[in-house]
Protein backbone atom coordinates (compact mmCIF):
# COMPACT_ATOMS: atom_id res chain seq x y z
CA UNK A 1 0.00 0.00 0.00
CA UNK A 2 2.80 2.55 0.75
CA UNK A 3 4.42 1.35 -2.29
CA UNK A 4 1.43 2.44 -4.47
CA UNK A 5 1.13 5.80 -2.55
CA UNK A 6 4.76 6.49 -3.57
CA UNK A 7 4.62 5.35 -6.82
CA UNK A 8 1.59 7.18 -7.56
CA UNK A 9 2.41 10.55 -5.99
CA UNK A 10 6.03 10.47 -7.74
CA UNK A 11 3.89 9.83 -11.27
CA UNK A 12 1.51 13.08 -9.77
CA UNK A 13 4.36 15.05 -9.23
CA UNK A 14 5.74 14.57 -13.17
CA UNK A 15 2.15 14.94 -14.40
CA UNK A 16 2.40 18.69 -12.12
CA UNK A 17 6.00 19.21 -14.04
CA UNK A 18 4.80 18.84 -17.53
CA UNK A 19 1.88 20.93 -16.97
CA UNK A 20 3.22 23.41 -15.34
CA UNK A 21 6.18 23.16 -18.08
CA UNK A 22 3.43 23.71 -21.15
CA UNK A 23 2.10 26.80 -19.21
CA UNK A 24 5.41 28.80 -19.00
CA UNK A 25 6.02 27.67 -22.71
CA UNK A 26 2.13 29.43 -23.47
CA UNK A 27 3.09 32.44 -21.77
CA UNK A 28 6.36 32.46 -23.21
CA UNK A 29 4.79 32.83 -26.76
CA UNK A 30 2.07 35.11 -25.44
CA UNK A 31 4.42 37.33 -23.92
CA UNK A 32 6.46 37.46 -26.86
CA UNK A 33 3.12 38.59 -28.58
CA UNK A 34 2.71 41.17 -26.37
CA UNK A 35 6.05 42.79 -26.40
CA UNK A 36 5.96 43.40 -29.74
CA UNK A 37 2.55 45.33 -29.44
CA UNK A 38 3.77 47.36 -25.94
CA UNK A 39 6.92 47.97 -27.94
CA UNK A 40 5.05 48.76 -31.22
CA UNK A 41 6.99 46.60 -33.48
CA UNK A 42 10.06 48.04 -32.42
CA UNK A 43 8.76 51.16 -32.33
CA UNK A 44 7.65 51.25 -36.16
CA UNK A 45 4.14 51.64 -35.05
CA UNK A 46 1.77 52.92 -32.22
CA UNK A 47 2.33 50.75 -29.12
CA UNK A 48 -0.92 48.97 -28.19
CA UNK A 49 -2.14 47.28 -25.25
CA UNK A 50 -1.11 43.45 -24.23
CA UNK A 51 -3.45 40.72 -24.95
CA UNK A 52 -5.58 39.38 -22.78
CA UNK A 53 -5.20 35.39 -22.69
CA UNK A 54 -8.46 33.30 -23.16
CA UNK A 55 -8.64 29.74 -21.85
CA UNK A 56 -11.32 29.00 -24.70
CA UNK A 57 -8.68 30.49 -27.17
CA UNK A 58 -6.37 27.96 -26.37
CA UNK A 59 -8.76 24.99 -26.75
CA UNK A 60 -9.69 26.07 -30.28
CA UNK A 61 -5.56 26.20 -31.25
CA UNK A 62 -5.54 22.94 -29.73
CA UNK A 63 -7.84 22.09 -32.04
CA UNK A 64 -6.99 24.12 -34.80
CA UNK A 65 -3.55 21.79 -34.13
CA UNK A 66 -5.25 18.77 -34.66
CA UNK A 67 -6.74 19.54 -37.78
CA UNK A 68 -9.97 21.15 -37.17
CA UNK A 69 -10.81 24.76 -39.20
CA UNK A 70 -9.99 27.32 -37.74
CA UNK A 71 -13.53 28.61 -37.33
CA UNK A 72 -15.36 25.21 -36.35
CA UNK A 73 -12.44 24.84 -33.35
CA UNK A 74 -12.95 28.23 -32.13
CA UNK A 75 -16.96 27.84 -32.76
CA UNK A 76 -16.70 24.87 -30.58
CA UNK A 77 -14.11 26.17 -27.98
CA UNK A 78 -17.04 28.32 -26.94
CA UNK A 79 -14.79 31.72 -27.47
CA UNK A 80 -18.54 34.20 -28.82
CA UNK A 81 -15.94 36.40 -31.28
CA UNK A 82 -16.39 38.83 -34.30
CA UNK A 83 -13.46 37.42 -36.13
CA UNK A 84 -10.53 35.65 -35.40
CA UNK A 85 -6.79 35.40 -36.71
CA UNK A 86 -4.24 31.87 -36.79
CA UNK A 87 -0.53 32.19 -36.76
CA UNK A 88 1.53 29.31 -36.80
CA UNK A 89 5.27 29.61 -36.05
CA UNK A 90 7.58 27.09 -35.85
CA UNK A 91 11.42 27.56 -33.11
CA UNK A 92 12.45 28.51 -29.47
CA UNK A 93 11.50 31.07 -27.92
CA UNK A 94 14.01 33.64 -29.34
CA UNK A 95 13.21 31.98 -32.82
CA UNK A 96 9.38 33.01 -32.27
CA UNK A 97 9.98 36.40 -31.82
CA UNK A 98 11.94 37.23 -34.58
CA UNK A 99 9.58 35.34 -36.89
CA UNK A 100 6.79 37.16 -35.59
CA UNK A 101 8.96 40.87 -35.39
CA UNK A 102 9.92 40.06 -39.31
CA UNK A 103 7.15 39.19 -41.42
CA UNK A 104 3.58 38.99 -38.46
CA UNK A 105 4.04 41.88 -36.36
CA UNK A 106 1.17 43.64 -38.35
CA UNK A 107 -1.48 40.89 -37.59
CA UNK A 108 0.06 40.29 -33.64
CA UNK A 109 -0.23 44.35 -33.42
CA UNK A 110 -3.51 45.18 -35.02
CA UNK A 111 -5.64 47.13 -32.45
CA UNK A 112 -8.95 45.12 -33.17
CA UNK A 113 -7.34 41.66 -31.41
CA UNK A 114 -7.96 41.88 -27.50
CA UNK A 115 -7.40 38.26 -26.88
CA UNK A 116 -5.03 35.51 -27.42
CA UNK A 117 -4.87 31.60 -26.81
CA UNK A 118 -1.67 29.37 -27.92
CA UNK A 119 -0.93 25.58 -27.95
CA UNK A 120 2.35 24.45 -28.48
CA UNK A 121 3.50 20.74 -29.55
CA UNK A 122 7.41 20.38 -29.83
CA UNK A 123 8.60 23.13 -31.69
CA UNK A 124 5.42 24.33 -33.39
CA UNK A 125 3.50 27.18 -31.79
CA UNK A 126 -0.25 28.11 -32.79
CA UNK A 127 -1.85 31.01 -31.92
CA UNK A 128 -5.36 32.18 -32.39
CA UNK A 129 -6.22 36.27 -31.93
CA UNK A 130 -9.71 36.94 -31.22
CA UNK A 131 -11.90 40.29 -31.42
CA UNK A 132 -14.57 39.86 -28.73
CA UNK A 133 -18.26 40.68 -29.17
CA UNK A 134 -19.27 43.06 -26.77
CA UNK A 135 -22.68 42.92 -26.70
CA UNK A 136 -24.35 46.24 -25.24
CA UNK A 137 -26.52 45.35 -22.30
CA UNK A 138 -30.87 45.76 -22.15
CA UNK A 139 -30.41 48.60 -20.27
CA UNK A 140 -28.79 50.63 -22.67
CA UNK A 141 -31.08 50.08 -25.78
CA UNK A 142 -33.03 53.38 -25.11
CA UNK A 143 -29.74 54.94 -25.12
CA UNK A 144 -28.68 53.39 -27.89
CA UNK A 145 -31.43 53.83 -30.04
CA UNK A 146 -32.03 57.51 -29.07
CA UNK A 147 -28.54 58.16 -30.29
CA UNK A 148 -29.19 56.44 -33.76
CA UNK A 149 -31.66 59.05 -34.12
CA UNK A 150 -29.54 61.84 -33.68
CA UNK A 151 -27.23 60.68 -35.90
CA UNK A 152 -29.45 59.74 -38.32
CA UNK A 153 -30.89 63.52 -37.54
CA UNK A 154 -27.49 64.86 -37.67
CA UNK A 155 -26.60 63.35 -41.29
CA UNK A 156 -30.03 64.76 -42.70
CA UNK A 157 -29.75 68.01 -41.02
CA UNK A 158 -26.38 68.83 -43.24
CA UNK A 159 -27.16 67.00 -45.88
CA UNK A 160 -24.62 64.61 -47.23
CA UNK A 161 -22.93 62.87 -50.86
CA UNK A 162 -24.44 59.15 -51.27
CA UNK A 163 -22.39 58.26 -53.77
CA UNK A 164 -23.16 59.90 -56.82
CA UNK A 165 -26.29 61.72 -55.57
CA UNK A 166 -25.98 64.80 -53.50
CA UNK A 167 -28.85 65.24 -50.85
CA UNK A 168 -29.36 68.74 -49.70
CA UNK A 169 -30.43 68.93 -45.85
CA UNK A 170 -33.89 67.68 -45.10
CA UNK A 171 -36.52 67.21 -42.31
CA UNK A 172 -35.62 65.12 -39.23
CA UNK A 173 -37.45 62.03 -38.36
CA UNK A 174 -39.10 61.02 -34.99
CA UNK A 175 -38.99 57.76 -33.47
CA UNK A 176 -41.58 55.18 -33.68
CA UNK A 177 -41.61 52.50 -30.89
CA UNK A 178 -44.19 50.17 -33.28
CA UNK A 179 -41.88 50.50 -35.74
CA UNK A 180 -38.81 49.65 -33.62
CA UNK A 181 -40.79 46.72 -32.76
CA UNK A 182 -41.34 45.29 -36.09
CA UNK A 183 -37.45 46.01 -36.52
CA UNK A 184 -36.83 43.83 -32.88
CA UNK A 185 -38.57 40.94 -34.63
CA UNK A 186 -36.90 40.96 -37.69
CA UNK A 187 -32.97 41.44 -36.10
CA UNK A 188 -34.52 38.51 -33.86
CA UNK A 189 -35.58 36.23 -36.70
CA UNK A 190 -32.55 36.60 -38.59
CA UNK A 191 -30.20 35.95 -35.52
CA UNK A 192 -31.93 32.60 -34.44
CA UNK A 193 -32.09 31.43 -37.80
CA UNK A 194 -28.88 32.49 -39.55
CA UNK A 195 -29.80 34.75 -42.51
CA UNK A 196 -29.47 37.94 -43.36
CA UNK A 197 -32.12 39.00 -45.77
CA UNK A 198 -35.06 42.17 -45.73
CA UNK A 199 -37.06 38.99 -47.13
CA UNK A 200 -37.76 36.87 -44.27
CA UNK A 201 -38.17 33.39 -43.94
CA UNK A 202 -41.80 33.60 -44.69
CA UNK A 203 -41.42 35.67 -47.43
CA UNK A 204 -42.42 38.73 -46.48
CA UNK A 205 -41.32 42.44 -46.85
CA UNK A 206 -40.16 44.85 -44.79
CA UNK A 207 -43.47 47.11 -45.94
CA UNK A 208 -45.12 43.36 -44.89
CA UNK A 209 -44.47 43.33 -41.60
CA UNK A 210 -44.70 47.05 -41.00
CA UNK A 211 -48.26 46.63 -42.59
CA UNK A 212 -48.59 43.28 -40.39
CA UNK A 213 -48.19 45.61 -37.14
CA UNK A 214 -51.12 47.46 -37.72
CA UNK A 215 -48.83 50.52 -39.26
CA UNK A 216 -50.12 52.37 -41.63
CA UNK A 217 -47.30 53.35 -44.10
CA UNK A 218 -47.09 54.54 -47.40
CA UNK A 219 -43.43 54.25 -48.01
CA UNK A 220 -40.97 51.90 -46.51
CA UNK A 221 -37.42 51.65 -46.28
CA UNK A 222 -35.50 49.60 -44.29
CA UNK A 223 -31.81 49.44 -44.00
CA UNK A 224 -29.71 46.16 -42.23
CA UNK A 225 -26.46 45.28 -40.61
CA UNK A 226 -24.41 42.62 -39.02
CA UNK A 227 -21.12 42.72 -37.12
CA UNK A 228 -21.10 46.04 -35.87
CA UNK A 229 -21.40 46.66 -31.87
CA UNK A 230 -21.58 49.78 -31.49
CA UNK A 231 -24.58 52.91 -32.96
CA UNK A 232 -21.75 54.96 -34.08
CA UNK A 233 -20.43 52.29 -35.81
CA UNK A 234 -23.57 50.83 -37.60
CA UNK A 235 -25.04 54.16 -39.03
CA UNK A 236 -21.63 54.95 -40.23
CA UNK A 237 -21.59 52.35 -42.00
CA UNK A 238 -24.90 53.05 -43.72
CA UNK A 239 -24.29 56.57 -44.95
CA UNK A 240 -20.88 54.96 -46.66
CA UNK A 241 -23.28 52.69 -48.40
CA UNK A 242 -25.18 54.66 -51.26
CA UNK A 243 -28.32 52.55 -51.12
CA UNK A 244 -28.60 52.70 -47.56
CA UNK A 245 -27.14 56.45 -47.23
CA UNK A 246 -30.06 57.20 -49.78
CA UNK A 247 -33.03 55.70 -47.44
CA UNK A 248 -31.23 57.86 -44.49
CA UNK A 249 -31.40 60.77 -46.52
CA UNK A 250 -35.21 60.39 -48.28
CA UNK A 251 -36.94 63.18 -47.57
CA UNK A 252 -40.21 61.29 -47.49
CA UNK A 253 -39.24 59.27 -44.70
CA UNK A 254 -40.49 60.80 -41.33
CA UNK A 255 -40.77 58.18 -38.81
CA UNK A 256 -38.14 55.27 -37.57
CA UNK A 257 -37.33 52.49 -35.79
CA UNK A 258 -34.02 50.74 -35.17
CA UNK A 259 -33.05 47.58 -33.02
CA UNK A 260 -30.51 44.72 -33.00
CA UNK A 261 -29.91 41.32 -31.44
CA UNK A 262 -27.29 38.93 -30.92
CA UNK A 263 -26.75 36.08 -33.45
CA UNK A 264 -26.56 32.58 -32.61
CA UNK A 265 -23.06 30.41 -32.54
CA UNK A 266 -22.72 30.28 -35.80
CA UNK A 267 -23.08 34.40 -36.49
CA UNK A 268 -21.84 35.81 -33.06
CA UNK A 269 -22.55 39.42 -34.09
CA UNK A 270 -24.76 41.79 -33.86
CA UNK A 271 -27.89 41.74 -36.27
CA UNK A 272 -29.32 45.52 -36.82
CA UNK A 273 -32.36 46.61 -38.74
CA UNK A 274 -33.48 50.13 -39.14
CA UNK A 275 -37.21 51.29 -40.79
CA UNK A 276 -38.05 54.01 -42.27
CA UNK A 277 -41.29 55.40 -42.76
CA UNK A 278 -43.65 57.24 -44.38
CA UNK A 279 -46.88 56.91 -42.72
CA UNK A 280 -50.28 57.52 -44.54
CA UNK A 281 -52.11 60.20 -43.55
Amino acid sequence: MHAFLHRSLRQALIILVGVCIACASRADVSAAVDTLRVGGCGGIIPALRALHHDPRLDAAAAAWAGGSQLARAVDQGGYPGLSMRGLQVIGNDGAVMQSLRRSRCGIVADPQFRDIGVYQRGASSWLVLGVPLVVPPPSQVPILVRRAVELVNAARARGTQCGARSFAPVAPVTLSARLGDVALGHAADMAAHNYFEHEDLAGRSPADRVRASGYREKLVGENIAYGPTTVEEVVRGWLASPDHCENIMDPRFSEMGLAYAQGSRQRHGLYWVQLLVQPRV
